[in-house]
This record gives structure tokens, C-alpha cells and sequence, in this order.
């Protein structure tokens, strides 16, 4: 749990494109190729257009044929890129089988939100099915207005993205699909309070899921007191967990004195 787990720096982290490329250069080798996931799908989009041509080596020109030795893919994690809301929408059209929510009762889907792109993806997704769902992406590293200004920049990208395609088919002014809000505690993105490993301890013993204080306690708070204070009873609030139980070994380095406490309160005694 108190492993040894490298923190990339920030500055480097935010520029996204620059880090992986460097990545995928040492895996692609001097000789190879790299092909970006976001370069092949605009492409396809655009006729008599040939994807492979825009291949890029490891210098970052497009001059590498397919059959090159090395080749590598680069697929973004989301992180504000328009091509990954293509599987959020597929979520919600999962999510909107009948097995599952259905398409006529009304959901607030409640997420927590970095750069945003899950929210919007979600929110695009029930405006393409036209389901009575409502997003709410509870903000984690960012100003309101910085949110509403990705969520329009990922719409247009998206409506290029797909143009021609009419079942992505949309307004372009859809503003504002997602309802953003703060965290029950605002504070500076990654910071965690204190009590909040121990509260993401209480909700694991009392549910058997697994949140951590940085990303998913953010909409689990905000989900469950939305509950308590709903008077509507026709609309199920839904939280959508993101996963981050990884960033829990990082955070145990971090914040030792917390995750101490958390370890002498279970320990039984003799």
C-alpha cells in the first residue's frame, strides 16, 4: 500500500499530446511508425481520404508506410478529446436498454469531473437517444465557466469529427447540456481533507464499493445528498463511478498520517 508510486509532474501531465508522443516514440523505436486514433477517425470521416497518410513516425511527419515494424496507436484517455465521447455515448445507449434504466424513466446522472469530457459524453450521448436524462459533473479541477468553454469546444470538435454522419447528427448550439457544479468541499484539485479516507473506508464496509477522496467521493457526496433532498420522486438520481481506486496506493504515500490512523483503528486487539 505505501509503495514507491512516481507522481508525474504537472506541468508535463497537462500537456497530454507532448507526453505520449514521447512515450510512444520509446516503444515505437527509431525505425517505427505512430498513428494517433484521433487522426484515423478524422480521416475516415472525410472521403476518398487515405488514413494511412496520416501515419506519423517517430519525428512526427506522415511519411511511414502501414507495414513498418514498429507501429504503434496512440488512443487518448479521454482527457478532453472528442473521440472519446464516441464510447460514452455507447455507454448510454448500454445503460438505456431495457435490462438495464430503460429509455422513459428519468435519471440525473451524477459524475465527477476533471477535464469534464465523461460529463459531456454522457450528456451528448442522452441528447443524440433523446432519453429524459440529466448530467450533473461535479467539478474537481477548474472554474465554471473553464467547464462550459471545454463543453462547447468538445461539441464543435465532435460535430466536425462526424460530419456527414447523420446519426451523430445534432445542434451545434446545445450549450450547456451539462448541469456543472462544486463539490460539496471545494478545494484545490488533488488535495484531501481530513476524515475523507476514513469516510471512503465507512462506505466500502457498509456497501462493498470502493470510492477514493480525490475523483468518486466527490459524486457519491453530491449523489446522496441530492437523494436526501429530492422532492421529486419520479426521477432516480444515478452516480456513474469512474474508477480511481488506483490512485489510493498513491494517495497512501501522499497523506501517510491518514491512512496510519485508518490502519491502527482496524487492527484488533490481543
Amino acid at each position: 500500500m505505501y509503495g514507491n508510486v512516481v507522481y508525474v509532474p504537472r506541468s508535463v501531465y497537462a500537456n497530454r499530446d507532448a507526453m505520449l508522443a514521447k512515450h510512444a516514440n520509446l516503444v515505437a523505436g527509431h525505425n517505427g511508425s505512430i498513428m494517433w486514433f484521433h487522426d484515423k477517425v478524422s480521416m475516415a470521416s472525410i472521403p476518398n481520404r487515405d488514413c494511412v497518410s496520416q501515419q506519423r513516425n517517430c519525428k512526427g511527419d506522415s511519411s511511414v508506410s502501414a507495414t513498418s515494424i514498429g507501429k504503434v496507436a496512440v488512443v487518448k484517455e479521454g482527457g478532453g478529446d472528442a473521440v472519446a465521447l464516441l464510447g460514452l455515448i455507447r455507454l448510454i445507449d448500454y445503460l438505456a436498454q431495457p435490462s438495464v434504466f430503460g429509455r422513459k424513466q428519468s435519471l440525473q446522472i451524477v459524475v465527477d469531473s476533471g477535464t469534464g469530457t465523461t460529463a459531456v459524453g454522457l450528456a451528448l450521448g442522452a441528447l443524440l437517444l433523446r432519453l429524459p436524462w440529466k448530467v450533473t459533473g461535479v467539478m474537481l479541477a477548474d472554474t465554471v465557466e473553464e467547464y462550459k468553454k471545454h463543453e462547447a469546444r468538445l461539441l464543435s470538435d465532435f460535430k466536425k469529427l462526424m460530419m456527414g454522419d447523420h446519426e451523430f447528427d445534432f445542434d451545434e448550439n446545445s450549450a450547456n447540456l451539462v448541469q456543472w457544479v462544486d463539490r460539496c468541499l471545494p478545494r484545490k484539485f488533488g488535495n484531501v481533507l481530513k476524515g475523507e479516507v476514513e469516510l471512503c473506508r465507512q462506505i466500502a464496509q457498509q456497501t462493498g464499493i470502493l470510492v477514493d477522496p480525490v475523483y468518486t467521493l466527490a459524486s457519491w457526496e453530491y449523489a446522496t445528498r441530492t437523494c436526501q433532498k429530492s422532492t421529486c420522486s419520479n426521477v432516480n438520481v444515478v452516480m456513474l463511478h469512474t474508477g480511481g481506486t488506483l490512485g489510493l496506493f498513491g494517495l497512501a504515500q501522499r497523506y501517510k498520517s491518514y491512512f496510519h490512523v485508518l490502519k491502527e483503528s482496524t487492527v484488533k486487539p490481543d
